[in-house]
């Protein structure tokens, strides 16, 4: 049994959790130290049911512990940081390398990779930071549910992965519905800046997550030999429920792509007002401050400069100027 720094940290292998499942049975927690017993056992003299190992890679044991033993060179090729989706068959294995949300992260842009070994009677998963998906699982495994082979612990990682993308996508329209409401109130105050944010977030998402549905959907049109027809039906189904997550992530990136084009019109329109009322007003200035400038030079010969009214008829003079510019300003603004 796997000791209490196994099951909540990386022990000294760097094996964060380990389990043993049997047909119709909880998982059974085991050690780095009996994980290497089952893997170096003959498949004639095993038991008839699988490993489960998850590593954590921050720790440096935990890669050398995985170089130790036999597994295809495709999964450790791909252990790194976040890369590209993509699902593959290497042999009698399939590895996959999905990306996910971190789980300690308040800003769902925040992706980890997670790199997966499934094998008939094993599955190798390891990751740098935690993800959500994973957590999700191992919750499930401590739970008690039972699994009948690797491939439906799988499936059942990527259900999880589908639900914590629906999760932001969820909470994202909450957000998307707010901003919206606002808008309808003409209360605009940082609405461009937020749906900016969440545009990028749910396009980064999308871009790190939609590949996978259809590397999913090519593993499945040519299964390995191992992998059972319940298995392929299980992995199936994942893949259509992550792949109308990310078509509703792409749903709300348009949403809120036509609500930013729509508070850029309307911030659009109340600028251009603003600029006319100025125009307006600097053009019905204009007759005050030329004819003044003009009168107010010191110079002989001015026109009314000795009349009693010349003062009144000057500001008649002034008005009437101001007011039929002001006239034609809007006048031509209605026109248009």
């Amino acid at each position: 049994m796997e000791t209490e720094q196994t099951r909540y940290g990386a022990d000294k292998s760097g094996l964060l959790c380990g389990y043993y499942f049997e047909p119709g049975k909880a998982a059974r927690a085991i050690s780095a130290e009996e994980g290497s017993l089952f893997l170096s056992a003959p498949p004639a003299a095993a038991a008839t049911g699988f490993l489960w190992l998850h590593f954590n890679l921050a720790n440096v044991a935990s890669e050398r512990w995985l170089r130790q033993r036999e597994l295809p060179d495709a999964f450790y090729a791909a252990l790194g940081h976040v890369q590209s989706t993509r699902v593959e068959i290497d042999g009698t294995a399939v590895i996959a390398v999905i990306n996910d949300v971190a789980a300690f992260s308040v800003d769902a842009s925040d992706v980890s990779t997670l790199v997966l070994c499934v094998q008939d009677r094993l599955l190798v998963s390891a990751r740098h930071t935690p993800v959500r998906s994973m957590d999700r699982l191992r919750e499930s495994v401590k739970s008690g549910e039972t699994f009948r082979s690797a491939m439906e612990l799988l499936a059942h990682l990527l259900r999880d992965q589908a639900a914590v993308m629906s999760i932001v996508v969820r909470d994202a329209t909450g957000q998307v519905d707010r901003v919206e409401d606002k808008f309808m109130a003409s209360e605009f105050g940082e609405s461009r800046a937020r749906l900016g944010g969440l545009r990028r977030v749910l396009v980064r998402l999308q871009r790190l997550l939609a590949p996978e549905p259809a590397a999913l959907f090519r593993l499945l049109n040519r299964p390995p030999v191992w992998i059972g027809s319940e298995d392929v039906q299980d992995l199936r189904q994942s893949a259509e429920e992550f792949a109308v997550a990310v078509a509703d992530c792409a749903a709300l990136v348009e949403r809120v792509r036509l609500l930013q084009e729509e508070v850029s019109a309307v911030v659009s329109e109340q600028t251009n007002r603003t600029v006319f009322i100025l125009t307006v007003v600097t053009v019905a200035a204009l007759p005050m401050t030329i004819i003044p400038g003009l009168f107010g030079m010191n110079i002989h010969g001015l026109p009314l400069q000795d009349h009693s009214e010349g003062f009144w008829i000057l500001v008649v003079l002034v008005s009437v100027l101001s007011t039929l510019c002001a006239t034609l300003m809007l006048r031509r603004a209605t026109d248009a």
